[in-house]
């Protein structure tokens, strides 16, 4: 590809120091950041010689590039997260680890908790995981508060809650507990976490015959279902290191342009669980992989012992998370690392073709558009309006890059007094591309209208009138109001084969649309409605609406409230009248 006079220059002045560079498009939208030992070399390689069509698709949008100088490898790599964290670029995106797993909190208090959560935060507190699988740590933690009188509520009420009527909690808002004997029940719940169950098996066994023995099958098959529970659980810890330690094992298969990271969860010398990512890699793959590291601790705690393979740079990883990092060289730790690495390559393959299929349908959907337009389409914007006779008069715009959604550029528009959908198109579509112009953005390369020659007519009014450069066309439904062809600016139909990628996409597409704009339609439609009933109630201020909406939540929970309920927020006479109130709109 032939490279701009703007680049050319840049790349000659490119130092031979480690550090990141940062890729932007013509906008000065930042695609990638990446890091490298070795700046001069890394980033110019981006431009010279043959790359497969993800990295020519990247470097097709490079309009400009920055770098930054660091004294190390280690400040690159620190850098580099840093970086991705705070910017999350397009082509970076899939590294980050945003659905953490959660784990199992005991908390360090004197009548303590047992919760789950996916950001443990206190120190002091003990903190099992994470769980891979969320419903395992759930069920539990459903376990432990239903065999444990433990405390459930947050803070320490003034009452006995439900907990303590049903048995389950030994309410110390109302008691003065046994300490010796709560430090016990804190022992065993400890115990649990570890792995060690056959105590709280054995008396869960007994629990259930003796229900069984008092004709009380229902409480004995809840007890035989807490008992399964943990079998289950137990029987996904195949792993079990007698050294009772924690530790993270990570391994990586790279092949076709793509990277398969892989990661085992030691506890307690047992396997709790695993994590796998597979994705496109525009670098090297050994960077890749510290990247992938380094990101996910950035939101889960650093364990005392991290394996990883040979060549990986122990050393960088040590210092920047100030841990144990071993490559094993023999022994069950080194059995566990090739695990990891044959899993990570195991699933790559079953994957790879999945992802390859897809991205290849988006790759022909895309090139069919192309043929349609007859030119490059690289952005497509599409409008859906939504109203209910006439109010709430809203539209949603939604915008797509290269056939995936582009969320950070979605709109909401709030339309004048409805009169027609041809009024509304013309109104939005002026709205969105006059503001453009007056801040010289740049245009996107198609409008889609989802309707047909009414909806095109109307868009294509305004971009006469504005003079706008883009191509306009509509989605054609059918009876059944589902895409079955486009109609291009001179109203002419473009009919799609069901079995053509392209369909699919518009598909998607049309459905996306219709979704943001319907939601934000509810929504404040949701809204309207709140504020219309409780501002017409006397004696409901701002302060009273806040303190209903925070118990009650919505106003249909509301509606399902008595009045004494009510009252108990807001004065009985209140509380009465905003009753009726609900019970006559409603």
């Amino acid at each position: 590809m032939a490279i701009s006079e703007l680049l050319q220059d840049k790349l000659a002045l490119l130092p031979d120091d480690p550090g990141c560079y940062i890729m932007k498009d013509e906008e000065q939208n930042i695609l990638y950041v990446g890091k490298a030992k070795v700046l001069k070399n890394r980033v110019r390689s981006y431009f010279h010689g043959t790359h497969d069509y993800k990295t020519t698709k990247l470097v097709s949008h490079i309009y400009d590039f920055e770098f930054i100088k660091t004294s190390s490898e280690k400040e690159a790599l620190l850098l580099e997260i840093n970086l991705i964290k705070k910017y999350r670029p397009p082509y970076n995106i899939m590294l980050m680890d945003d659905s953490s797993y959660p784990y199992i909190v005991l908390t360090n208090e004197t009548y303590f908790r047992v919760y789950t959560t996916r950001n443990p935060q206190k120190k002091k507190d003990m903190v099992f995981g994470p769980y891979p699988n969320a419903q395992s740590a759930t069920e539990m933690v459903r376990i432990i508060n239903t065999l444990f009188p433990v405390r459930k509520c947050v803070h320490i009420p003034k009452k006995a809650c439900l907990y303590y009527h049903m048995h389950q909690c030994n309410a110390p808002c109302i008691h003065e507990i046994d300490l010796e004997e709560n430090g016990k029940i804190k022992q065993k719940i400890k115990q649990f976490l570890q792995g060690n169950t056959k105590e709280i098996i054995s008396e869960l066994e007994s629990k259930m015959q003796k229900a069984s023995e008092n004709l009380q099958f229902e409480k004995a098959k809840q007890y035989l279902d807490s008992i399964q529970a943990i079998h289950h659980i137990e029987e996904k810890q195949l792993i079990d290191f007698k050294d009772g330690k924690d530790r993270d094992v990570f391994g990586y298969y790279e092949d076709k342009g793509y990277i398969s990271f892989q990661g085992f969860f030691i506890r307690k010398g047992k396997l709790i669980g695993r994590s796998h990512q597979v994705q496109a890699v525009y670098e090297d793959s050994m960077e890749a992989f510290l990247s992938y590291i380094m990101q996910y601790y950035q939101s889960h705690p650093v364990v005392k012992e991290i394996l990883v393979p040979e060549k990986t740079p122990v050393e960088i990883l040590e210092s920047s998370l100030q841990t144990k990092v071993k490559v094993p060289a023999k022994g069950e730790k080194k059995y566990l690392l090739d695990l990891v690495i044959e899993n990570a390559k195991e699933a790559h393959e079953q994957k790879f073709a999945l992802i390859q299929r897809k991205e290849q349908d988006l790759i022909d959907a895309n090139e069919h558009l192309n043929r349609i337009c007859h030119q490059k389409i690289n952005t497509v914007e599409l409008f859906d309006n939504s109203h209910i006779s006439g109010t709430h008069n809203v539209s949603g715009l939604v915008v797509y890059k290269d056939g995936l959604p582009d969320k950070k550029q979605y709109r909401h528009y709030q339309l004048k007094e409805y009169k027609s959908d041809v009024d509304s198109m013309k109104e939005v579509v002026y709205r969105r591309y006059f503001r453009l112009l007056m801040e010289q953005k740049k245009m996107p390369d198609l409008l889609l209208v989802d309707g047909g020659k009414q909806q095109i007519q109307a868009a294509k009014e305004i971009k006469e009138q504005l003079d706008l450069p883009f191509q306009i066309m509509g989605l054609v439904k059918d009876d059944k109001h589902t895409t079955r062809a486009l109609m291009d600016e001179n109203l002419h139909e473009i009919e799609l084969s069901k079995q053509d990628p392209l369909f699919f996409l518009l598909t998607r597409m049309q459905d996306e649309v219709h979704r943001f704009a319907i939601s934000y339609h509810r929504n404040l439609r949701s809204k309207a409605m709140t504020r219309s009933i409780l501002d017409s109630v006397n004696g409901i201020g701002p302060k009273r609406k806040k303190a209903l909406l925070k118990e009650f939540k919505s106003i249909k929970q509301m509606k399902s409230a008595s009045v004494e309920e009510l009252s108990k927020i807001v004065p009985y006479e209140v509380a009465s009248n905003l009753y009726d109130k609900l019970h006559e709109e409603m």
